[in-house]
């Protein structure tokens, strides 16, 4: 991770010279605010609020492992969400609906809506959420009182993209609302993403800085603002030119290299079991990996593998399929529909649906 301090100057005098050279302004804006989030705390789950934001809704990313930041070759909707760069004037006038059905009663899901405006760029707004249920209320002895209340936190994703040449790049603001029974928080976050696509269009890779920002307001009176988790990707996505096959990689949380463990406190008693694992290991807790096999032009399979996933949430008597993932797409005219299910615990399994509408078809 960047130090701030003599790297920024040296990211300053970087973009200087690019700007000698007459790029597009608005690439310059973009790269140098992915590049300054390096300077960003890191932060793994656990340690931050509003982690709502960092669960897929998407049937077919789900199915790959979780998180990929590079797939640009579909009108899929769902691909912005991941990365605003990957928005792009195919997914005009779409409509897009995710639900996920989730452990315990809990739900979420995800819907949105693109258009493209010739010689301005594309746009999109969805509106993410998730309902943890409802639940009843109890004293501090644990009396039911016969009341009830419930949970859910939202946030509005309002997507714009462009490109210049073969760069895209593109920013979601994420106005952020979370309440707990009595309690309330709002906050703003944004992700700011970059793509970058082969001559023959075969291969991309792409950059995206995630849940930049923070709380506006705390959920109590004079409470400290807590943390939201910020998340620095770069991903690679590449199809086979004489085989209808798709390999994409993502790196996740590469501002945080430790992730076996959670961040120093002196206090946390979990620092007194830090687990040592091999540079293969970390490195293998970064990487989330996916491959898509296209029998035909409506049909797709699709797979995919969480390291990280397997290793924080596995039983060593029985490793079974825990950060295994899998699914499938079918499109059939304006209408396609995706599935995943991912094997998250030996408890059971979550499964996601996708549904979208071409409304340029009707």
């Amino acid at each position: 991770m960047l130090a701030y301090g003599t790297s920024n100057i040296s990211i300053h005098l970087a973009f200087y010279r690019i700007y000698k050279k007459r790029m597009s302004r608005k690439f310059i804006f973009i790269i140098y605010f992915l590049l300054a989030a390096f300077a960003g705390k890191a932060q793994i789950g656990g340690e931050t609020t509003y982690q709502f934001l960092e669960l897929t809704n998407s049937a077919r990313v789900a199915a790959l492992g979780g998180t990929q930041v590079a797939l640009t070759d579909s009108a899929d909707l769902n691909l912005p969400f991941h990365n605003p760069a990957l928005l792009h004037k195919g997914m005009h006038n779409t409509v897009l609906v995710n639900y996920v059905n989730y452990f315990a009663d809990i739900n979420f899901g995800y819907a949105s809506y693109a258009r493209h405006y010739k010689g301005i760029g594309n746009f999109a707004l969805g509106m993410h959420y998730i309902n943890y249920g409802d639940f009843k209320e109890a004293t501090e002895v644990g009396e039911l009182t016969g009341n009830f209340f419930n949970a859910s936190e939202y946030a509005l994703n309002i997507i714009y993209s462009s490109h210049y040449k073969r760069l895209n790049y593109g920013a979601n603001l994420k106005p952020v609302f979370s309440v707990f029974e009595s309690y309330r928080s709002f906050g703003l976050a944004a992700d700011l993403g970059v793509s970058f696509g082969s001559k023959d269009s075969l291969t991309h890779v792409a950059l995206v800085a995630k849940n930049i920002g923070g709380q506006l307001t705390t959920y109590y009176q004079d409470g400290n603002r807590e943390p939201i988790p910020f998340d620095l990707q770069a991903g690679i996505s590449s199809k086979l030119r004489y085989a209808p096959v798709i390999f994409s990689l993502t790196m996740h949380h590469l501002n945080h290299w430790d992730l076996a463990n959670s961040e120093d406190n002196e206090n946390s008693l979990e620092n007194m079991y830090e687990r040592e694992e091999s540079f293969a290991k970390q490195i293998m807790r970064h990487v989330v990996l996916g491959v898509e096999i296209l029998p035909s032009d409506n049909f797709t399979l699709r797979a995919g593998y969480n390291y990280q996933r397997r290793q924080e949430l596995k039983f060593d008597q029985r490793l079974s399929t825990v950060g295994f993932s899998l699914g499938f797409g079918v499109k059939i005219k304006r209408f396609r529909f995706d599935f995943a299910t991912s094997r998250f615990h030996l408890a059971g399994s979550s499964n996601l649906f996708s549904l979208a509408v071409n409304l340029n078809d009707f």
